[in-house]
């Protein structure tokens, strides 16, 4: 008998429940979220309390691909070119030489101590070559784990820019696999050409989503979420229909709209951070229903070998290697680097591939890939602060670093607010406040029109005669504000 639609509501918000609740506790006990998520699916499964048979590998996979679309454009959107710009070619070098190293390593070294070819062991290789920014920066952030130099930047951009090199790598061989491909050789142009066209459609979609989201006027503000929704699945659907690796587009247009000015961008991103959390806790959990305890039993023996090829030898000499034309980067932390190579949900993702495409091997190779990633995230993930402070790249207790909103605050009593008055030849007149591109350290706080007191934001359109309260950190910052728009001062600078 078929699930009532109340009851399949109400099963999929106690699943929800459990999950959030599971994830209050993680970071106490030190235990990654997603273990967590992936425990709840596995005991709702089958081989747990028996609510939910689920064994459909495609949905799973149709269901994790959405999923990564989503955390990867929420990643980019809190990707600051400020942080990420020193330390843009080590990134890059740990999200392309270094997965490609991980996988050869692993590969060459799965045919040891298994039946495997070695095409199928490179494919092992390829599948868990990926590291998981979920799983890292929730450690990160429930231990309170303030780390040194640019550590966390360059953890944030290797984690949200490999995906797409082991995507390849993961489909590439399947084809060889398969035989519709000759070699990985004949596949070094496609590489290119997949990455060139997936980084400039992410590049122009995110020139395109900010110009879409200031020019158009939408007459309800809950549409503008949709409006970047359409717009996010069509960066990931045409970059691929196009030949282009639409996971690389979708990050960078993400990049490119989250350091660009657009009105409703705190809300927007805050929208999509909240999404990209829903989906990763729906799709841990299908992949949880999807895995059989049962049939990992017997293979957690080569699971465990191979999470101790890649933690102790594929991770830290894909780092060492990646990292060796960067003088910047020390010993201690490349080790730590190495150390935090947490695998995740993603790999798990790319293991149902050979499911799909009908492999020889393939329910092995997903119930090692799945024993593999938790051995990684259960050692690695709890050991990691003891690793920060054993390695000395933690932060001293007495640091604080000041985020933007800590800066915002502890300033504002020094700042210098001011009343301007707008006048009908202005320049800024029917523009939006977004379009006006005031100095970052500027901002319009309170507008008064016709007697009425309202507080923008960056959709908001200035109007002749309209007195703005505008505050600087700096009266200095104040100057290129009023020479630049013509607006006309009524007021004293008044201190605040």
């Amino acid at each position: 008998m078929g699930m009532h639609v109340e009851h399949m509501l109400l099963l999929g918000a106690l699943l929800l429940f459990a999950s959030i609740l599971a994830s209050k506790t993680s970071g106490r006990l030190g235990v990654p979220t997603l273990i967590l998520f992936i425990a709840v699916g596995m005991i709702a499964g089958s081989d747990g309390l028996g609510f939910i048979y689920f064994d459909d590998a495609r949905f799973a996979q149709t269901l994790g691909i959405i999923a990564l679309v989503f955390i990867l454009f929420s990643g980019g959107l809190d990707t600051k070119r400020e942080s990420v710009r020193p330390i843009l070619g080590q990134g890059l070098a740990l999200a392309t030489v270094g997965v490609l190293i991980t996988a050869v390593i692993v590969g060459f070294a799965v045919p040891m101590f298994t039946d495997l070819t070695l095409m199928e062991g490179l494919l092992i290789g390829a599948i868990v070559s990926s590291t998981d920014a979920a799983a890292v920066f929730t450690i990160l952030r429930s231990r309170n784990l303030r780390l040194k130099a640019h550590l966390r930047p360059l953890l944030d951009l290797e984690s949200g820019s490999n995906d797409p090199m082991a995507f390849f790598l993961t489909v590439s061989l399947i084809g060889i696999i398969k035989g519709e491909h000759d070699s990985l050789w004949s596949l070094i142009p496609s590489f290119f050409i997949q990455m060139s066209i997936g980084a400039a459609a992410g590049w122009a979609m995110g020139r395109l989503m900010t110009f879409t989201l200031n020019r158009i006027k939408l007459q309800f503000d809950g549409l503008y979420p949709v409006l970047l929704l359409a717009l996010m699945m069509f960066t990931f659907a045409a970059t691929d229909t196009l030949g282009g690796n639409g996971f690389l587009a979708v990050y960078l247009a993400g990049v490119g709209l989250g350091n660009a000015d657009f009105i409703h961008k705190k809300s927007l991103i805050r929208f999509y951070d909240g999404q990209a959390w829903l989906v990763q806790i729906i799709m841990f959990i299908t992949l949880g229903l999807l895995v059989f305890p049962k049939q990992v039993v017997p293979v957690m023996g080569t699971g465990l070998l191979i999470s101790v090829v890649l933690i102790v030898l594929a991770r830290p000499v894909a780092v060492f290697v990646s990292l060796s034309p960067f003088r910047s980067a020390t010993w201690r932390q490349k080790t730590f680097l190495s150390w935090v190579g947490l695998r995740g949900a993603v790999p798990i993702v790319f293991a149902t591939y050979p499911l799909i495409a009908g492999l020889a091997h393939a329910q092995f190779i997903f119930n090692v890939v799945f024993f593999a990633v938790l051995t990684s995230v259960l050692l690695q993930g709890s050991t990691l602060p003891l690793a920060a402070r054993l390695l000395r790249v933690e932060r001293p207790k007495g640091f604080r670093q000041e985020s933007a909103l800590d800066i915002e605050l502890s300033k504002q009593l020094t700042g210098t607010l001011m009343s301007l008055t707008v006048p009908p030849n202005s320049l800024a007149v029917e523009q939006l406040i977004v379009d006006l591109h005031f100095p970052k350290d500027a901002q319009i706080i309170l507008i008064e029109r016709s007697g009425q007191f309202t507080s923008p934001d960056g959709s908001t359109e200035i109007e002749a005669n309209d007195r703005l309260m505008v505050m600087a950190k700096r009266p200095e910052k104040l100057v290129p504000v009023i020479e630049r728009f013509g607006l006309e001062r009524s007021d004293a600078v008044l201190p605040c």
